[in-house]
Order: C-alpha cells, then sequence, then structure tokens
C-alpha cells in the first residue's frame, strides 16, 4: 500500500463528509440503497479484467477499491480527502496492488493511456463539482485504447429512495438540514451549502459528444445511468 498526498487539497468531501463521517453514510443506508450500492460495483466488477490496471476517482475510504483490487492487477484511488485515504489505508492493508493517492479528479498527474478501466460511479460526476466535460476527457486521456471510463449518476425510479437515503444522513448530523424548497427534480440542497445534482441520459450524451470513444448509456437495476466511455 502506497499512499501520496497533497496537504493543499480542500472542499466538502475533504473537510465534513470524510472518513468515518463518510463510512457512517454507508452503514445507515437503507436496504434499497444498499442494493443500488451492490449493483453499481457488480456492474463494473463484471467488465473488470483478471490483472488489469483500474483507477477509480473519489475512492474515499475504499469501499469499492478493496473488490476491484481483489480482481485487479493495480488498483490506484485518488481522493480530495487526506483522511478518507488515511481510513482507506488502514482498512486495505492486506491489499498490496493497491495505490491511494490525493489528487483531483480534474487534474489528473497519470501519464495518457494507463489504465484499462477508470471508474467514477454513486454519481461522483455531480459530487465533485468540477467541469463535467472535462472530468470525462480527463478520464478517457488516462485510459488505454480499448479501455472504459465508467461514469454513473441516479436514475428517475431512484429519487425517493435516494431521498430518503439523504434525509437519514441529515437526520444523523453529516450533512445539513434539507431546505424542501429547492429539492426537486434530481436536485438534493442543504442549508449549509451542500448540494446533490444528476445527470440524465440527455445531458450524459451532450457531455461526451465528439470524445475520442463510442458512448453506451444504460440502466442498471432501476437505480443507476452508466455512461460507458469506451476509448478508440
Amino acid at each position: 500500500m502506497l499512499l501520496i498526498y497533497n496537504e493543499t487539497m480542500a472542499g466538502y468531501y475533504a473537510d465534513r463528509l470524510a472518513a468515518d463521517r463518510l463510512q457512517r453514510v454507508y452503514e445507515i443506508a437503507t436496504p434499497p440503497v444498499q442494493r443500488y450500492l451492490a449493483a453499481e460495483q457488480a456492474h463494473v466488477l463484471d467488465r473488470l479484467d483478471p490483472g488489469a490496471a483500474v483507477l477509480e476517482l473519489g475512492c474515499g475510504y475504499g469501499r469499492v477499491l478493496q473488490p476491484l483490487a481483489e480482481k485487479a492487477g493495480l488498483a490506484v484511488g485518488i481522493d480530495t480527502s487526506l483522511s478518507s485515504l488515511l481510513l482507506a489505508e488502514r482498512l486495505l492493508p492486506s491489499q498490496t496492488n493497491c495505490r491511494l493517492v490525493q489528487m483531483d479528479a480534474a487534474a489528473l498527474g497519470f501519464p495518457d493511456r494507463l489504465f484499462d478501466l477508470v471508474v467514477c460511479i454513486q454519481n461522483g460526476i455531480s459530487a465533485f463539482h468540477v467541469d463535467q466535460r472535462h472530468l470525462l476527457t480527463e478520464a478517457l486521456r488516462v485510459t488505454r485504447s480499448g479501455g472504459i471510463a465508467f461514469f454513473s449518476s441516479y436514475s428517475t425510479a431512484f429519487w425517493p429512495e435516494r431521498l430518503r437515503w439523504f434525509e437519514l444522513q441529515a437526520e444523523a448530523g453529516l450533512v445539513g438540514e434539507i431546505d424542501y424548497q429547492q429539492t426537486k427534480n434530481g436536485v438534493i440542497v442543504c442549508r449549509d451549502g451542500f448540494t446533490a445534482t444528476t445527470v440524465d441520459e440527455t445531458q450524459f450524451r451532450e457531455l461526451s459528444a465528439g470524445l475520442d470513444a463510442s458512448v453506451t448509456i444504460r440502466e442498471v437495476a432501476s437505480s443507476s445511468l452508466f455512461c460507458e466511455l469506451r476509448r478508440l
């Protein structure tokens, strides 16, 4: 296990919703949310060839990185939160093929065409609050020809379960009180300034138009919308 960090990183997920607090977010997930999380993970693992090199954007405390590492030859996880990465380092000590790096997903410090798979799931495309087109471009830049960059957001059908999950997080003091006047149409707004948006199929197609990739958009388990970019 190798951990590389940068002291300048900051942000909501780096400061408030990190490490054990982020872990708690998943511990209080309802059964439907747990099924959604498992379905996303299974969908990516099914496309991961044994021994491949995989990069996870926004790996947090290693929840998804661990099963990726168990199948991959090399698993690299990046995040802006040093505290989350330190927790991942403690939770994944046996994964000798893991590398943890504090890094901005919109400014990847990796050479071109390094990874077979790049993974950004559970609505990271919205949660990172960066230029989404640039995020896709950067992910593709470090993806090998024939490799896939995965991005997921929520399906419309999952809105009630997603909102309930955020209500539980607010009740637990993990995020701010939900502003119900502004929370609608796939957007969750909290009174502490936290927002969580959604990317739908039309937006995914607009964001990926003209990129050096073939694009497949599919709904998984009636809870996730995946945009899969296969590098040409």
